[in-house]
C-alpha cells in the first residue's frame, strides 16, 4: 500500500449527513452489482472509495470465502465501516496511487472514480491490478452537466467568497462512453457500458442542497471552514437558486434528476 502519511488531507466526509439519503445513493450500487458476472467466484475482492463499507460487506456475505478490502480516504468513514463489520480488511488510502499486493479479482468502484484526473492512467492502473479474468465494476455520477452542479460552480464564482474557491478542484466532466469503451479495449473483454437516469424523489426542505452536502459541496465547504459566516452566506446563497430550480412540490417532495454511468469488463 502506498503511505498516505505525507499526502495532503482531502475534503472531510461526513457519514451522518452522507448516509442520509442513503436509499437513493443505493440504487445505482444495486443495479451495479445485480450485473456482475455470474460465474463469477472471486477470491481477493477490492472496494474502492468504499465510504461506510455498506457494499464491501454485502460481497463478504455473497463471497465469505474471498479475502474482502475496502480503500477509503476517510478516517470516519472507516471508522463506522469497522464498526459494522470488524473482519474485512479496512484500509485509508487515496485509491488515486493504490495497488494491491495481490491481484484481484473483483475490483469495485461505486461513485469514486469521478473524483480521480486522469481515467486514461487510473484504467491503465486497475488492469494491472485485476488478475487474469478478474472483473472492474464502476459507477460514477455524470454529475458535472447536471443543473444543480453548474449552479454550484455559478454561485462558486460569485463574490464575497470567489477568490477563496477559485482553485477548488470539485467534480470533472465524464469521458464519453465510447471514449471509456476505447480505454477498456485493449485489456478487458465482455465490455458492458451503460447509463441510467434516476429521477430521486427526495424529502425535507432545501433537500437538494443537503444532498449536495454530502458530496459535491465537500471541497467547498472544507475551504470555507475557517469562516462560518462566508460558509453559511455561501449556502445560503445556493440553497436559494436550487430552491428555484427544483421547487419543493405539494405532496413535500423535491424531485432530482440524476445521470449515472455504469462500466463492468472482464480482464483479458
Amino acid at each position: 500500500m502506498t503511505d498516505t502519511s505525507r499526502q495532503p488531507p482531502g475534503p472531510s466526509w461526513d457519514p451522518v449527513q452522507y448516509q442520509r439519503f442513503e436509499a437513493e445513493r443505493d440504487r445505482a450500487a444495486q443495479d451495479l452489482l445485480a450485473r456482475l458476472p455470474p460465474d463469477l467466484a472471486p477470491r481477493e475482492i477490492w472496494d474502492l472509495g468504499c465510504g461506510a463499507g455498506q457494499h464491501a460487506i454485502q460481497l463478504k456475505r455473497r463471497h465469505p470465502g474471498a479475502s474482502v478490502h475496502g480503500l477509503d480516504a476517510s478516517a470516519a468513514m472507516l471508522e463506522r465501516a469497522r464498526s459494522a463489520e470488524p473482519d474485512i480488511d479496512w484500509r485509508q488510502g487515496d485509491l488515486a496511487v493504490w495497488t494491491p499486493e495481490v491481484p484481484a479479482d473483483l475490483i469495485l468502484a461505486n461513485a469514486s472514480l469521478q473524483w480521480v484526473p486522469d481515467h486514461a492512467a487510473v484504467f491503465s492502473r486497475l488492469a494491472v491490478a485485476l488478475a487474469p479474468g478478474g472483473v472492474i465494476a464502476v459507477q460514477m455520477p455524470m454529475a458535472h452537466e447536471t443543473r444543480h452542479h453548474t449552479l454550484m460552480r455559478d454561485v462558486a464564482g460569485q463574490e464575497p467568497w470567489a477568490g477563496r474557491l477559485a482553485g477548488v478542484r470539485s467534480i470533472a466532466p465524464l469521458l464519453s462512453a465510447e471514449a471509456y469503451y476505447d480505454l477498456l479495449d485493449r485489456d478487458f473483454t465482455g465490455i458492458d457500458i451503460w447509463s441510467t437516469r434516476y429521477l430521486h424523489v427526495l424529502g425535507g426542505p432545501d433537500a437538494v442542497l443537503e444532498w449536495m452536502k454530502g458530496t459535491a459541496l465537500r471541497p467547498y465547504m472544507s475551504t470555507l471552514a475557517d469562516d462560518a459566516a462566508t460558509g453559511s452566506a455561501f449556502l445560503s446563497a445556493l440553497g436559494a437558486r436550487l430552491a428555484e430550480a427544483f421547487p419543493r412540490r405539494p405532496d413535500g417532495a423535491t424531485l432530482l434528476p440524476f445521470p449515472r454511468l455504469f462500466l463492468i469488463a472482464r480482464r483479458r
